[in-house]
Order: structure tokens, then C-alpha cells, then sequence
């Protein structure tokens, strides 16, 4: 009896071997679930990215408000006609602007020319 109790616990153990730990086992396929959990996470910033970067595209392509915004923040560049204020901290050096200077105004009393 003794022998056919220790036939049946090899058995076993020769079966359970594949399961668990061969090609096909449980732990593979719990190491390729992580895996699979971090490419999606993965895909899905990667998704968020491209939806921004399209968006912003968007807007370059359509409207003058992105332009506009780009134009201010990245060259320094104002409108005409309107006052930039720009404010430092002790050890930071003005920003060059790239919109030229307007002429300055007549002096009093001197009439300006219509055009």
C-alpha cells in the first residue's frame, strides 16, 4: 500500500510540474500579464501624448490664437500699440525682444503727418 501511495504522489508531482512551472506554466503566464499591464499603460500615455501634440497641431494649423501665443511666449514678440511689462528677479537678465521698436512720439506741439 505504501508503494502505491508513493507511485501516486510522484504522479502527481510529474503533473503539476508542466502546470506550474513549464513552458506554458502559471507563472509564465502571471509574468506575461505584467507585462502586458505595463505595454498598456505604456500605449495608453503614449495615446495621450499624440492626442496633445495632434491637438496643438490642430490649432497651429487652424487658428492665429496658438500662433499668437507661441509668438509672445517663445520670441518676446508684442502687438503694436501695446505696453510690455516685464518683471526680473535679482540675478535674471531681460529677454531680447524681437518685435522692433515703435518711433517715438512727436514732440508737443509739432503735428504729426497724415498719410
Amino acid at each position: 500500500m505504501r508503494l502505491i501511495t508513493l507511485a501516486l504522489a510522484a504522479l502527481l508531482l510529474m503533473i503539476q510540474y508542466p502546470l506550474w512551472i513549464g513552458k506554458n506554466g502559471w507563472l509564465r503566464v502571471s509574468d506575461l500579464e505584467t507585462q502586458l499591464d505595463a505595454s498598456r499603460r505604456k500605449t495608453a500615455d503614449m495615446k495621450a501624448r499624440n492626442d496633445k501634440l495632434g491637438s496643438e497641431v490642430r490649432d497651429l494649423k487652424e487658428g492665429t490664437g496658438a500662433v499668437e501665443e507661441r509668438a509672445r511666449y517663445e520670441l518676446g514678440m508684442i502687438k503694436q500699440n501695446e505696453i510690455f511689462v516685464q518683471v526680473l528677479r535679482k540675478d535674471e537678465q531681460p529677454k531680447e525682444s524681437m518685435t522692433p521698436l515703435p518711433p517715438p512720439p512727436p514732440p508737443k506741439g509739432e503735428k504729426t503727418p497724415k498719410h
